[in-house]
């Protein structure tokens, strides 16, 4: 008797094929929430880089299980200010969005130059030095002419590799879309960005829903059983078990699509929708896992540091549930496509700052040291004794 005797449903979705490696190693936003002119201007995205998990004890607010605690996994992921340094403004043609005319800022910064170049250090080093002496004479036309005939206008901005310690000069660069308002008001509000820095906490709000746009974590070459979830064949089974049996009919004579086959596992693009915020934390603030309930002054950052990435030491974003990609990934951060009708509050209890390399039950090296110096008193009485 065989093990699918009536029917086989078919392990993986067909709709991400084909499976590759991506071919970029950042989050692309492929399309923005929709505009609306009657709301004041906004940012619509931002971005992140992935420092760890951690988990939290919550007070769930459902019907069913109202007032009762839950524990629950977060992913912390830490959001240093971006620096606008352009703007992009789109029309559009029956082909879909096309770009006018780009406008840069007067100075960049030499993180975002070394986007231009492949080898900084062999380079000379001259970008934008021409543009920068023109741009007190052109900026005015091309402000203009943005706001005559573009439809869509979307800023440049770029992350600053300095504030984090993940082992990249070079910035990560993207473009944010700009909604509401009409577009005069939107290249005022782009324009008076330029050169200045732009915090997460203005772009997002806390239990708020958003998306999130990464690379997930690269397996490399895997085979049916790992890559597609088919299950092994049996015990005396003939060269191998891990395989799939048959890979179809004799005619047509090709492999279908459809039939599992062994390739590239992992590293692919990911959009996950609707992802809740639990809390924003701020720069330097000793008390950002304190709750009502856990008055204990501490930090997001557990003892010892998150493993493989260290502390976090900026603006940081508290997700609920796992986050797509490794440790000091760059998380493309997203305005819900498909936001949910009523945003419910979240009442966090407790959040746990204990050390991730093993068992960890200290909360705070205070604590950790007053229990070291206790049972260091006990040991000494005994040996007096």
């Amino acid at each position: 008797m065989s093990h699918c005797k009536y029917e086989h449903p078919r392990h993986g979705s067909l709709g991400f094929t084909p499976r590759k490696r991506c071919r970029r190693g950042k989050g692309k936003i492929k399309s923005f929430p929709k505009d609306d002119p009657k709301k004041p201007c906004h940012l619509t995205a931002f971005m992140g880089y992935k420092a760890g998990c951690t988990h939290v004890i919550r007070e769930t607010d459902g019907a069913r299980a109202n007032r009762h605690e839950v524990c629950e996994q977060v992913t912390i992921l830490e959001c240093p200010p971006m620096v606008v340094c352009g703007m992009v403004g789109y029309i559009e043609t029956p082909r879909g969005l096309r770009s006018l005319t780009t406008l840069w800022a007067k100075s960049l910064d030499v993180s975002v130059k070394r986007k231009f170049y492949k080898k900084w250090y062999k380079s000379k080093k001259l970008a934008f030095t021409k543009y920068s002496g023109k741009f007190d004479a052109n900026y005015k036309k091309q402000l203009e002419r943005i706001v005559k005939h573009c439809t869509v206008l979307r800023v440049l901005a770029h992350t600053q590799m300095k504030m984090v310690n993940i082992g990249q000069k070079k910035a990560h660069l993207m473009e944010i879309q700009v909604n509401g308002g009409a577009m005069a008001a939107k290249v005022h509000f782009a324009y008076q960005l330029f050169e200045k820095q732009v915090r997460v906490s203005t772009v997002f709000s806390e239990d708020e829903m958003v998306d999130l746009i990464g690379i997930s974590r690269g397996h490399g070459t895997q085979g049916v059983v790992a890559r597609w979830g088919v299950r092994k064949l049996q015990r005396k089974s003939h060269r191998g078990r891990r395989k799939v049996a048959c890979i179809g009919a004799w005619h047509p004579s090709r492999v279908m699509r459809t039939v599992a086959r062994t390739g590239q596992h992992g590293f692919f693009h990911r959009t996950e929708v609707n992802k809740k915020i639990y809390r924003i934390g701020r720069a330097g603030d000793r008390k950002s896992a304190t709750t009502d309930s856990d008055l204990t002054e501490k930090g997001i950052t557990p003892l010892g540091g998150f493993p493989h990435y260290g502390k976090v030491t900026n603006d940081w974003l508290m997700i609920k549930g796992g986050v797509v990609g490794t440790k000091k990934r760059v998380i493309t951060i997203r305005k819900s496509i498909r936001p949910e009708r009523e945003r419910r509050p979240t009442y966090l209890k407790f959040i746990d700052t204990s050390s991730k390399f093993g068992h960890g039950r200290f909360q705070t090296h205070a604590e950790k040291a007053a229990q070291y110096v206790a049972s260091k008193k006990v040991r000494d009485n005994k040996k007096s004794n």
